[in-house]
């Protein structure tokens, strides 16, 4: 799309938004940058955008004049695409882009793109180590905070993008096209947007929509709503199995991790070869070993690559030991899903910090997956009561509340003993008591580090 002195409205004022409008001034549209709270600061985003006065600013609503003139506009992720604002522009048959899009329109290079509901940070941040341990020009983008709009035009044909992609920027794609794409599970989550599974798994589904069988789609096959899609993927699939040999893909073999093909099978590596912990994990380093094999990697580059990894902060992340007991940030465990993860992982008996931000999760295979660990359950926020409810239906007993998160780290501090784990992993959002749960897994951090270490 030639957007050259076209008017295009940005709408949420994010990095995201941010992002999007300085990639759009630099190829000459007339970016509107639009947010609907009123209570902004216009100068404050003068400033963020750092090329002040060329860039209208509205706050509040959208004139209909100005509606009438709008060749595109690109939403920011948080914004639902159902909403009666954004259906009034598709009325209007004014096209509906997203910051992947965008940036995807002018981007040069190869791109993969990784999604799931679970494990895409660690996955791409391994899979861009990977890429650049042989690749002269990578760029790690998208969901894992760096916008992909604020790269793009820095990328060559020579340029290798990995991108982290969530579900809610992929309401957004149409013609984004990656040369490898993975969906790592999906599982329950952010039915407060996507309203079923049906439309959550769906909207997954876009990264490989675009695909042909030359480009590749990583599948975990033990999941299943990506192993039905894998019948109906137009790319070429790849599948990964933590609980089953394959007879052409990977999959874990005892402690092994081993790689199927043409029927031979070849051993990668020991689980007990990396840094990594948990069954997540084993999973997150296949689905990345096999998108670097399908651009091409050496094997002797990923396994080093693999081996030399370390988790990804706020997840499964180890903080310290003291006076015996283990600190665990697991703070990016914001759905049940990706706590059982969490507690699967921990190999001592377990003080749980859990609880937040209600997103209309169920939580009962989340506590059956405590499996005896969890000698006590420490629940904060929105969805405590809920969570204690379901927790006291499946026997767990030793339930306490705190209204702080502070007081919820005291209450384990005091409950763990010497030989004990204490684990942060909310199977919520932080919203409500944080801005995010990298806030939240720093705060946890701080505290653990604060504590006096026993004579």
């Amino acid at each position: 799309m030639d957007l050259q002195n076209k008017k295009v409205l940005v709408v949420g004022t994010g990095i995201s938004g941010i992002g999007a409008t300085k990639l759009l001034l630099k190829q000459g549209a007339q970016p509107i940058l639009f947010d609907s709270n009123e209570a902004l600061n216009i100068e404050e985003l003068r400033d963020k955008l750092e090329e002040a006065g060329e860039v209208e600013i509205v706050l509040g609503n959208v004139p209909d004049e100005m509606k009438e003139k709008l060749a595109l506009v690109v939403a920011s992720p948080g914004v639902p695409t159902d909403t009666p604002f954004i259906e009034e522009f598709r009325e209007r048959n004014i096209p509906i882009w997203g910051e992947i899009e965008l940036a995807y329109t002018f981007a040069k290079g190869k791109v993969i793109a990784i999604t799931g509901t679970n494990g895409k940070t660690t996955t791409t941040t391994l899979v861009g180590d990977i890429m650049k341990a042989y690749y002269d020009s990578v760029f790690v983008v998208g969901n894992i905070g760096n916008p992909y709009t604020l790269e793009a035009l820095k990328t060559t044909e020579e340029s290798v993008t990995v991108a982290e992609i969530s579900s809610f920027q992929l309401e957004t794609v149409h013609d984004f096209k990656p040369c490898v794409s993975a969906i790592l599970n999906v599982t329950p989550d952010h039915l407060n947007r996507h309203h079923t599974m049906e439309c959550y798994a769906f909207t997954k589904e876009k990264i490989a929509g675009k695909q042909t069988k030359e480009e590749t789609c990583v599948l975990n096959y033990e999941d299943a709503y990506t192993r039905a899609f894998g019948e109906k993927c137009p790319a070429k699939v790849v599948y990964f199995s933590s609980k089953r040999a394959l007879e052409e893909g990977f999959y874990l073999d005892g402690e092994d991790i081993v790689f199927a093909k043409d029927g031979k099978v070849q051993k990668l590596l020991n689980i007990h070869e990396m840094h990594l912990v948990g069954i997540c994990n084993v999973e997150n380093v296949m689905a990345a070993i096999a998108i670097s094999i399908a651009m091409n990697v050496p094997m002797d580059i990923i396994l080093k690559t693999v081996k030399d990894f370390r988790a990804v902060e706020h997840r499964i992340e180890f903080v310290a030991t003291k006076n015996g007991v283990d600190y665990y940030n697991d703070s990016k465990g914001t759905n049940p899903d990706a706590a059982i993860q969490g507690i699967r992982a921990m190999c001592k008996p377990t003080v749980l910090i859990g609880g937040g931000y209600d997103k209309q999760n169920e939580y009962d295979e989340w506590i059956e997956a405590f499996d005896g660990k969890v000698k006590a359950f420490v629940l904060i926020g929105q969805t405590r009561e809920k969570i204690a409810k379901c927790a006291k239906e499946h026997g767990i007993s030793n339930i306490i509340f705190a209204d702080t998160f502070r007081e919820a780290f005291d209450i384990c501090v005091e409950q763990a003993k010497p030989g004990d784990a204490v684990l942060l992993s909310p199977a919520c959002a932080s919203w409500g008591m944080f801005p995010n749960y990298e806030v939240r897994g720093n705060m946890f951090k701080e505290f653990v580090n604060g504590i006096g270490v026993n004579e």
